[in-house]
């Protein structure tokens, strides 16, 4: 896990200064506090910075071939198996991300077919006079690009391409409307004009600083269900979970788990005990207010029945005041999840102790947890419902101009996975795993740990398990009314002490609760923050949030929290310095 940036300029520009380096390196110093490294090669540069996990001696990077040099954030899993099958090749270092090189240099542009992983890879081939930009499948790991007037810049965030003036600190309209409906926003388009996300499966050669090819490569098996009896379904999972967890446990430093008490994070929990030689070592959130549903005790009952160690962490409301600047402007591409919340206080936990953890990500999409998966599967005409059909602030009277375009990104999504053989819920997954996963789920993951310097695997989503799961017929996903009927059915027999069937409370941060306490002073603090003034309304901005007690009200209200915040320090370019009353009164001086 690392941060990784760089410029490929045309052949009228001057070559890259140091300044323009040092301005990228600097912003991504946080995902790569183990060391930094670059190569500049006429107008092409690469830089990097480290956070060392496998291959502590000889992995620094950029890693060379010949007349190809390459920089990688993330983890090649299959790593071990790939240099096997290269028996030729004379490898210079342990590090997982060589293998890539050489692929490189003997596939082409296909060199990601072979590899399973989670990675966002630059590579410079001089001899072909060719950048390379690719990031793997499921949108694990991020990776942006900047087009200017010289050339092609990219980046791991966007901050580093702010930071070194390849793109201006403004408000994409169409991106922040989504942002505002959803709470993430969709497709290659940030809300950066002139930053694009490379898609999650993306390939990119680039030549004088120009995009030139784009390839992709999918997460999921096309076709429609398959033929499978449980049995067979039960054994095939279970040695599909069994692979996945082995590989993403591979790593030269301590690691350990984030343990919610549901069922994803319980099946990563007793599968790692099955593989540990030591106690597995897991981390769990709770928040300390009235009310607010509370899986600690159901964590630490499964942590103590699997023999793990477990450490619980209590998340306070004015802990939450206090730090939720430095929480949001983790969020450089925006997604206001209230999950952020409980992530970024584990992973500052969890530091402390380890340099990695694996979670429970990709399990709802994988085996069809969401309750509107269940909606989706139905016809109109028997209660079904088009999922996200309604956006956060519809009704509500806040926004002076709500678009109506605002669920375009997602309907493109959903046209997009309704390939032959299909059903309605496995378009449903197809659609989720494109946007929600990549650009919510998963970029909240990776900015609140990268911001503590740690790193965080997802053994769901893996080549492996998605062949295992997503074909499974619909009846082996959702059953009697319930999600993830396959993985519950396997917690079942391998490990009952998670009580698989049990009604579970879930998992909600309460914040709704916590702004409408705080109402009536937080409301107009946001109403006057310029972002938040040039969208809504003041006073009804005032109105909603003395009624954020509201189950709509508060999510409302959350999400022009964050805005305002996120506006604060990534357009406004102010430090997240003091609470969020201070913070958000700053702003208006």
């Amino acid at each position: 896990m690392c941060g990784i940036a760089g410029l490929m300029l045309g052949a009228d520009a001057a070559p890259p200064d140091a300044g323009t380096l040092a301005a990228l390196a600097a912003a991504l110093a946080h995902r790569g506090p183990d060391g930094a490294g670059e190569s500049l090669a006429g107008r092409t540069a690469l830089v990097h910075t480290r956070l060392a996990i496998i291959d502590l001696v000889t992995g620094d990077q950029p890693l060379h071939a010949g007349a190809v040099a390459l920089i990688a954030n993330g983890e090649i899993y299959n790593y071990k198996a790939l240099r096997a099958a290269m028996p030729r090749v004379v490898f210079g270092t342990a590090s997982d991300c060589e293998p890539p090189l050489h692929l490189w240099q003997r596939d082409g542009v296909a060199f990601t077919a072979a590899l399973r992983g989670m990675y966002a890879i630059a590579l410079h081939d001089r001899a072909a006079r060719q950048l390379v930009l690719a990031r793997d499948p499921f949108g694990i790991k991020p990776l942006y690009i900047a087009h200017t007037e010289a050339g092609l810049a990219f980046a791991s965030e966007p901050r580093a391409l702010l930071a070194a003036g390849f793109a201006r600190r403004a408000v994409h309209a169409p991106a922040r409307d989504e942002l505002l409906q959803l709470q993430f926003t969709t497709g290659a388009a940030t809300i950066f004009p002139g930053i694009q996300r490379v898609l999650p499966g993306e390939t990119l050669v680039c030549a004088e600083g120009r995009v030139l090819e784009r390839h992709r490569l999918a997460a999921l098996p096309e076709g429609g269900p398959e033929a499978i009896d449980e049995e067979s379904a039960l054994a095939r999972l279970d040695a599909a979970l069994e692979e996945s967890v082995a590989l993403h446990q591979q790593s030269d430093v301590p690691y350990g788990m984030f343990l919610s008490g549901g069922i994803d994070s319980t099946a990563i929990l007793a599968m790692m005990a099955r593989l540990a030689s030591s106690r597995v070592l897991a981390f769990t959130a709770g928040f300390d207010a009235e009310g607010a549903a509370d899986e600690r005790a159901d964590a630490a009952a499964a942590a103590a029945a699997a023999g793990a160690r477990h450490e619980a962490i209590a998340i306070t409301e004015a802990m939450v005041w206090r730090h939720l600047p430095a929480i949001v402007a983790t969020m450089d591409d925006p997604a206001a999840d209230y999950a952020i919340i409980p992530t970024w206080f584990l992973a500052r936990h969890a530091r402390q102790a380890v340099k990695l953890v694996l979670s429970g990500e990709g399990g709802d999409e994988m085996f069809a947890g969401y309750g509107r998966y269940r909606s989706a599967m139905r016809p109109w005409w028997r209660g079904g419902r088009v999922m996200r059909g309604r956006g956060i602030f519809d009704g509500l009277d806040v926004l002076r101009d709500p678009s109506p375009a605002w669920r375009d990104g997602i309907a493109a999504a959903e046209a997009a996975a309704q390939t032959p053989g299909r059903t309605r819920l496995m378009t449903a997954q197809a659609a989720d795993c494109a946007d929600w996963l990549a650009h919510d789920l998963l970029l909240k993951l990776d900015r609140c740990l990268m911001a503590h310097g740690i790193e965080g695997r997802t053994p769901f989503l893996d080549r492996g398990m998605a062949a295992a799961a997503f074909r499974l017929p619909d009846a082996m996903k959702v059953r009697g009314g319930r999600g993830k009927w396959l993985l519950r059915q396997w917690l079942a027999r391998h490990f009952p002490a998670a009580r698989p069937f049990a009604p579970k409370q879930g998992f909600d941060v309460p914040v709704g609760t916590w702004i409408a306490r705080q109402g009536a002073s937080l409301g107009p603090l946001v109403a006057a923050e310029p972002g938040v003034a040039e969208i809504a309304d003041p006073s009804r901005v005032a109105a909603l949030f003395r009624s954020a007690g509201g189950k709509r009200e508060g999510k409302a209200a959350w999400t022009l929290l964050f805005y305002a915040l996120w506006h604060r320090a990534h357009i406004l370019g102010l430090a997240p310095e003091g609470d969020v009353f201070e913070a958000l009164s700053a702003a208006r001086e």
